[in-house]
């Protein structure tokens, strides 16, 4: 059948057979269907959506187009973690080692960053030496001996949902949820794990901005999922202002050590120990979430899992004095205090304009070509519902230089903070669990 059959299908709503989408799909990869040919099908599928079949079928493709990480040879109960994106979004760092403390191994993939949301392969380069396992034999050694197993994307890995991303990202289709679904499940799939976890962001910082468009999303992974006979389970996590206190990649690595010593933010300690409580109930130590979270927060206390993270450096060769002596990520030449300019309650601190403030002063990518700076980005010391006088300190801009970039940040940064003459109460950071 010809690729424009295929097209004219999907435009009027026809269910394609397993055969033509896979055949229609694969022609894409070799180049044999073009990038014009693919938008088309793809604005078909951003207006009709996919049925079951479809959706496993477009989610079976893309992981079989590349190499399927099986990690043969590792013992420990696999957990695989994956977080939606969004500011201050430092999850993974503290997550695995955690959980390697309860002898849960972590497999997972990680990217960088692009906008005002930072990926956890940035936030780990801002160890001097370090360097992912670059391969599925050196990421099981990595898991076997500390636990933790974390390595950046390939291009032999799902090369059919990059080829789609980069076209979704230029034909406004990035937002269907089904092409969402398939693309994150796909890579999730293509890990051998015992357990997936999601995390869902919601909120202005997110890429999903509404709960019930959060729930949406939730229920497709979690039903693709089982579609390849994989647990899957979600926590939905607010993200209407940045996750924690810092934003900016050695600013988050030094958070999440202080984290693990069980000193860290209070919202972002709950949401590690609550990811943690859900893998200790699919590994089948605990029968609840919530016994689960008090085992956690006992791990917090005796500082166990930093020394899983040193061990992980280490063994990728960075340098581990940097997890020891956290205060060694706080290198930016220059500070600057936001000062409240009124007295109140924080009644908004909207993410995204935090995120991009960051990003404006170098801790994050405006283009994929450009180069991040570690040590800069934003320390939030007040939160929404924290009470304020004016002349008190809302955020610590860490900085290299004074520019037009910097005038910029400080401005967005305080359009970000709103104030309330009434009390408002603290959100919560645990939405949903699933």
């Amino acid at each position: 059948m010809r690729a424009v059959d295929i097209i004219i299908k999907k435009r009027d709503g026809v269910l394609l057979s397993d055969q033509e989408l896979q055949d229609f799909l694969s022609s894409y990869l070799d180049g044999k269907v073009t990038d014009y040919q693919m938008s088309a099908f793809l604005m078909a599928v951003y207006l009709n959506g996919l049925s079951e079949g479809e959706l496993k079928t477009l989610t079976k493709t893309m992981r079989e187009s590349g190499q399927l990480i099986e990690l043969e040879g590792v013992t420990r109960f696999l957990i695989d973690k994956h977080s939606t994106g969004g500011v201050g979004d430092k999850t993974s760092i503290a997550l695995a080692p955690l959980l390697a403390t309860f002898g849960i191994g972590t497999a997972k993939m990680s990217g960088k960053g692009l906008g005002h949301t930072g990926g956890t392969l940035d936030k780990f380069q801002a160890i001097p030496g370090f360097a992912f396992p670059d391969s599925e034999q050196a990421m099981v050694k990595t898991i076997e001996r500390t636990g933790v197993g974390i390595m950046g994307q390939t291009d032999n890995i799902v090369p059919l949902d990059k080829k789609l991303y980069a076209l979704r990202d230029v034909t406004g289709t990035v937002s269907s949820l089904p092409l969402i679904a398939s693309s994150i499940m796909s890579k999730k799939l293509a890990v051998r794990s015992d357990g997936i976890i999601l995390d869902v962001k919601v909120g202005d910082g997110a890429f999903m901005k509404t709960l019930e468009d959060a729930q949406k999303l939730a229920n497709i992974m979690k039903n693709i999922g089982e579609m390849f006979g994989r647990t899957v389970k979600v926590v939905l996590s607010g993200m209407e202002q940045p996750l924690g206190n810092a934003v900016g990649n050695g600013l988050e690595v030094y958070e999440a050590i202080q984290s693990l010593k069980g000193e860290g933010p209070k919202d972002f300690e709950e949401l590690i120990t609550t990811i943690t409580g859900q893998a200790l109930v699919q590994k089948g130590d605990v029968k609840t979430i919530e016994e689960g979270i008090v085992l956690a927060e006992e791990k917090l206390k005796t500082g166990e899992a930093v020394h899983v993270l040193r061990d992980f450096v280490a063994d990728c060769g960075g340098d581990a004095s940097y997890i020891e002596n956290p205060e060694k990520f706080l290198t930016a030449p220059h500070q600057l205090e936001l000062k409240a300019k009124e007295a109140g309650c924080i009644s908004e601190l909207m993410a995204e304009k935090v995120g991009i403030a960051a990003m404006m002063l170098g801790a994050g990518r405006e283009t994929k070509e450009d180069t991040i700076d570690h040590a800069v980005g934003i320390v939030l010391n007040k939160k929404i519902g924290d009470q304020v006088f004016e002349g008190d300190s809302l955020a610590t801009l860490h900085y290299r230089e004074e520019n037009q970039k910097l005038t910029e940040a400080v401005s967005l940064l305080e359009s970000a903070y709103k104030f309330s003459t009434e009390s408002i109460q603290k959100p919560n950071i645990i939405l949903d669990i699933q």
